[in-house]
């Protein structure tokens, strides 16, 4: 395992190829890299982006699935310094303009032939002053996409390329961006530091038991988030083999499970009980436990139940953005009614918890519940363009306020529930400000108020309009509307048409009720729109 002295992320690699240099680091379908094949793709590949233009603090935008291409681009972006910035391959036009022109990307790569996405179509209904900033294309795999005034290059070229002799990157070099929701219409850009990443995957190294000798983690989760880069980082910096899988589906998950002898992943409620739906007793005899993030289920004791049967150790999870994933665990060895709660002892020791009255701002003691204050060394810096955010995300001593409801604990916290209004949609947190205004860009709609109920398949977004002064809504229309620039999980179940939201005149000005609003989704959802 690389020493917690690396400091940076291409120091942290190194490290570890010279520690590890013909021990594999990555599989992908039948492809397999060792990690000095890693280290040095990724030296190569920030050859060909330098020679693209990019360099020291300069955004790059990966809208890729997981595998061997998003591992290099990433480490070959750290080699220069420059910033990744993660977009989710499910994000559709809106998503992709606002990611792309607000973060000012100068590259872009993506693989057009991943899933049969149109991702040439998508960029085209992108606003052209999104792109301003890009000046090439990285394609991927097969498939071409042909911008404009923009140079394309392929990732087989790159890697092709002699490698970059020295890295540009320092401990305070910005190494990429997460989308994440809050209250406001747009999603902020969360920015952690090359010491943040490197020093918490040398951290989750140990603290979840990957440096222990034949572990191999599946990575499930997509690279695009903090979940699923956190667990890849500690695989790296423990120097054990990762298993990714492009997409999360639960047969063939088993099968790599069984296959390559997987000891240990993260995942979703969801993706869990999937996987136990589908696969047999022995595709997954080699698994030691499963760190799973519940995202305030209810019937999350009945999942590690269910798992506990089926001989598989379930512990809960806390981790955010801002403060990264795997921030803290439950211990695999506890009681079920531990193991079932999210939350946890803090996975470096250097952490600090405590849980803060929202009303009088004292401080709680054990066991009271409050608003969830935290600080560690894997926080990050900043919201990227966003001073005013960043200042009122953290308090005056340094603390994240993460807008969770939480108690503390003898040694750690157990999460609540969120505070806010933010949607839990497809395993992401949604603020419904981005929902509310891709609805309104329909000329037949004046104003939108998203929430979120629960559907036959979990948590489903539900919306109420009210109509611009003489247009008619269409139910049909305005969803059609919504499945062209959002991504499928975002797309409501329901658009209602009311005369005016339901609201509460307080001191502070008038609020719109959301829990009435809820009670009328759920009223609603059995209903469906016409064809």
């Amino acid at each position: 395992m690389a020493s917690p002295a690396q400091d940076t992320v291409p120091g942290l690699l190194a490290a570890v190829a010279a520690a590890r240099p013909d021990a594999t680091a990555a599989i992908c379908g039948e492809s397999r890299l060792t990690f000095a094949a890693l280290e040095t793709g990724a030296r190569r590949a920030a050859h060909g982006l330098a020679q693209l233009g990019v360099g020291p603090g300069d955004r790059v935008a990966l809208w890729l699935p997981n595998g061997i291409e998003w591992l290099v681009l990433y480490l070959a972006c750290q080699q220069l310094g420059a910033v990744t910035v993660a977009v989710n391959t499910r994000f559709r036009s809106a998503e992709v303009e606002d990611i792309l022109g607000r973060s000012g990307a100068k590259l872009l790569a993506l693989e057009p032939g991943f899933k049969g996405i149109d991702f040439a179509g998508i960029i085209a209904d992108v606003n052209p002053s999104a792109l301003d900033a890009l000046s090439a294309v990285v394609v991927c795999g097969a498939g071409t996409v042909d911008l404009p005034g923009r140079k394309t290059v392929g990732y087989d070229s790159l890697v092709a390329r002699p490698p970059l002799d020295r890295p540009a990157a320092t401990p305070e070099s910005g190494s990429v961006i997460f989308t994440t929701s809050g209250t406001t219409r747009a999603p902020k850009f969360v920015l952690l530091d090359q010491r943040a990443i490197a020093g918490h995957a040398g951290v989750v190294a140990r603290g979840f038991g990957y440096v222990a000798d034949g572990s191999v983690l599946l990575q499930a989760l997509p690279l695009c988030g903090t979940f699923g880069l956190a667990q890849a980082m500690g695989t790296l910096a423990a120097g054990r083999p990762m298993v990714l899988l492009p997409a999360f589906d639960a047969a063939a998950a088993a099968g790599l499970i069984a296959r390559h002898r997987v000891t240990q992943f993260n995942a979703s409620d969801e993706m869990i009980q999937r996987l136990m739906d589908t696969a047999q007793q022995t595709d997954l005899y080699s698994i030691q436990w499963i760190g799973y993030a519940s995202f305030a289920n209810p019937e999350a004791r009945t999942l590690v139940d269910a798992a506990d049967a089926r001989g598989l150790t379930l512990a809960g999870l806390y981790g955010m953005s801002e403060v990264q994933a795997l921030f803290a665990r439950q211990p695999e060895d506890g009681p079920a009614e531990l193991r079932a709660l999210a939350g946890g002892r803090p996975t470096s020791p250097a952490a600090e918890v405590r849980v803060r009255d929202p009303e009088s701002g004292r401080l709680l003691p054990v066991g009271e519940a409050g608003e969830l204050e935290l600080k560690g060394p894997s926080m990050f810096r900043e919201y990227y363009g966003d001073a005013a955010a960043t200042a009122e995300a953290l308090t005056e001593d340094g603390f994240v306020r993460t807008g969770d409801l939480a108690r503390r604990t003898e040694d750690g916290f157990v999460f609540l529930t969120r505070m806010g209004d933010s949607l839990r949609l497809g395993g992401f947190l949604v603020s419904p400000g981005e929902i509310d205004a891709w609805v309104e860009r329909h000329p037949t709609v004046d104003a939108c108020q998203t929430v979120a109920v629960d559907g036959d398949r979990g948590p489903v977004p539900v919306a109420f309009v009210l109509p611009r002064s003489g247009a008619a809504v269409d139910e049909a229309a305005l969803i059609a509307h919504c499945a062209q620039g959002l991504a499928k999980f975002k797309v409501p179940a329901r658009i209602l048409a009311i005369d005016a939201f339901p609201v509460t005149e307080s001191a502070n000005g008038v609020k719109i009720q959301r829990g009435r609003l809820r009670e009328m989704a759920r009223g609603f959802l059995a209903e469906r729109p016409a064809d």
